[in-house]
């Protein structure tokens, strides 16, 4: 019996090498379109290879899963993240973990884990077919059949009743015509509030027709605007959404990560205690000085005020930039080596235990082909280890 796996990225290898330990009498063959297995793999997490994630404080799937995160309880109760850990462990590769949970390989190198896949195919006769465009399922061997990659993914199932959902980018920096940002272009601002607020398809940004979604964390400024955790996050909360509007929005950034009230106690101490320092050389912990000197020109305040100067309006208009910097979004942007996209096979049209098809028997779905996607943070990368053993302790080889 056959087992053809259409898609040699992290999903698809993952699961040849457990398909064929788990069904030693089954050949197990992976169709690659490129010219090398798990191109993409090989440069995730900047080339580190951020494997999974702790799921320390994640209470509620969805904040991580915004997109299949029913199938993805399923998925985690089958192979969690401590079994992800113990399996790559178990075969050469020690993990550790970063304090906001994100896990990488000790040797921080993505080549390890790709190499460590590589020789389990080899050691377990997994046969590779490279440069192989599947473009129809009649094209496969009769037998088992998984689908992992989302690259032509129409045609592939051109035919059949499967059920799948249109794809859209879910993880990109967010566009802004700011040149007051693109001047601050490299700085990093910890602990930040966004508030994204997408316009609807008529260009407008109020009412029903708009969609806002929250964010906290780390961000980065770029060339062309916003990026870093806590942007990707609002990226893929949003993804349909700014899909439709063009990629238009309205970004509010609150700078401290904090309520106005406690803002205006933090200026007001500052100030109070700086006497007749220059409000420029007096700023609030975790903001540089080139980051405090774009809030006070948003604040429309002089840089050579001294802070005994600054009367309640001053402090007024620095709690405001502080708390509530609004700037219109013109587009997107790739974030380095992210690949996400939401959409793909419906779950509804899956079983949760196997991935099977409900509508095809002996067709399986793993990673990215399915309509789940999760954050920045090793979320996408245990979604693929997960599903892709459900697979190949689900399939029946021998029928």
């Amino acid at each position: 019996m056959t087992i053809s796996i259409v898609g040699g990225g992290a999903a698809g290898c993952f699961c040849a090498v457990e398909a064929a330990r788990l069904h030693p009498d089954a050949e197990v063959v992976i169709y690659e379109a490129g010219n090398r297995l798990m191109a993409k793999l090989a440069r995730t997490g900047g080339g580190r290879c951020n494997i999974t994630n702790t799921f320390a404080g994640v209470d509620d799937l969805r904040t991580v899963y915004p997109r299949g995160f029913r199938l993805m309880e399923r998925a985690l109760a089958a192979f969690s993240p401590e079994d992800t850990a113990a399996w790559w462990t178990s075969h050469g590769v020690g993990l550790y973990a970063e304090p906001d949970g994100r896990c990488f390989p000790v040797s921080n190198d993505a080549r390890q884990v790709v190499g460590c896949l590589e020789r389990l195919i080899a050691e377990r006769g997994v046969r590779v077919v490279k440069g192989a465009r599947i473009t129809s399922l009649d094209e496969l061997a009769t037998g088992v059949r998984v689908v992992t990659t989302g690259g032509g993914l129409p045609l592939l199932l051109r035919g059949t009743a499967v059920r799948t959902v249109p794809t859209v980018p879910s993880l990109f920096a967010l566009k802004t015509g700011s040149e007051q940002i693109r001047a601050l272009s490299g700085n990093v601002v910890k602990g930040v509030s966004l508030t994204l607020t997408v316009h609807g398809p008529d260009g407008k940004s109020r009412g029903e027709a708009a969609t806002k979604v929250r964010s906290e964390g780390d961000i980065l400024l770029t060339d062309w605007g916003f990026s870093g955790p806590a942007v990707l996050r609002l990226s893929s909360y949003a993804a349909r959404e700014l899909a439709a509007s063009g990629y238009r929005g309205t970004l509010l950034v609150n700078w401290l990560g904090c309520d106005e009230e406690e803002a205006r106690q933090t200026v007001c101490r500052l100030f109070g205690r700086a006497g007749g320092k220059m409000v420029a050389n007096v700023r609030p912990e975790g903001l540089c000085a080139r980051v405090w000197s774009h809030i006070l020109r948003r604040a429309s305040v002089r840089e050579d005020m001294r802070c005994s100067e600054a009367g309640s309006k001053t402090a007024n208009r620095i709690v405001a930039a502080l708390t509530a910097d609004c700037y219109e979004l013109t587009g997107r942007a790739a974030f380095r080596e992210e690949f996400v996209r939401c959409g793909g096979v419906a779950s509804s049209a899956v079983h949760p235990a196997t991935f099977e098809s409900r509508d095809v028997a002996g067709l399986h779905f793993a990673g990215e082909v399915l309509d789940i996607d999760g954050v920045t943070g090793g979320f996408n990368l245990q979604a693929a280890w997960s599903t892709a053993m459900c697979v190949a302790r689900g399939m029946m080889p021998g029928k």
